[in-house]
């Protein structure tokens, strides 16, 4: 797809990931309307964004109106990414409902809600953009439940590519190994298990731009070169 002009929606712009997405879809010359859960980080992206948007995944109602919303803002939307996420460690039987309640809440449910809302808006040509992870290919111990979150959206991804095919609609799975955002610094329970060093986010964000450029169905993590790879 073209940047250059794309109406884009960006999720979780007040995160890491998300903001450096959003930074660089406008330089790339993308329009944005972005959300975020902190409102502080959102002021600070008004320089990239024709509207900031508070919203929390944890509200789906709350994650659907913001579609709309971009939709009539933008006039339609050619490009949706989610890259909102929360991490939970610990064993699996140890870990309380509460927890993995909200892990799906957010990996699974929010992304869910704002991709299907998006879909009737989306112009042919368009894509949706999702972050999994690599742990939907590969679950680790100590983090199950995440691991199960990703996995299930990861699922839905493949499933609703297959969908939105006619619509000449595009989905990117993205799924990155462990990223140096914080975000395990920042886990609902648990301490993570010995991690590799964090990936660089600005490595991420250069191939996921060059994935919407090319029409990519999914950004990979290829263990046997240690390398992102698109297909």
């Amino acid at each position: 797809m073209e940047l250059s002009g794309a109406r884009g929606l960006v999720v979780g712009a007040t995160g890491v990931l998300g903001g450096s997405l959003a930074r660089a879809l406008a330089d790339a010359g993308a329009r944005l309307v972005v959300t975020g859960r902190d409102a502080g980080r959102l002021t600070a992206l008004g320089d990239v964004a024709e509207a900031t948007l508070e919203v929390d995944l944890l509200d789906t109602t709350a994650a659907r109106a913001a579609v709309g919303e971009a939709t009539e803002r933008l006039g339609g939307l050619d490009l949706v990414v989610v890259a909102s996420g929360v991490a939970g460690f610990g064993a699996a039987t140890e870990t309380s409902d509460a927890v993995v309640e909200e892990l799906f809440a957010v990996n699974t449910l929010g992304p869910v809600a704002v991709l299907s809302a998006a879909v009737p808006s989306m112009a042919e040509g368009g894509t949706l953009v999702a972050f999994s992870a690599v742990l939907a290919d590969a679950p680790m111990a100590g983090m199950a439940a995440y691991s199960a979150s990703k996995a299930a959206l990861s699922g839905y991804l493949v499933a609703l590519r297959r969908e939105v095919r006619r619509q000449g609609v595009g989905v990117l799975d993205v799924r990155p190994p462990h990223l140096d955002t914080g975000l395990a610094d920042r886990a609902l329970s648990g301490t993570p298990p010995r991690l590799p060093a964090g990936h660089p986010v600005d490595d991420l964000v250069a191939h996921v731009l060059r994935g919407l450029r090319e029409g990519a169905r999914e950004l990979v993590w290829d263990q046997s070169t240690k390398a992102l790879a698109l297909r």
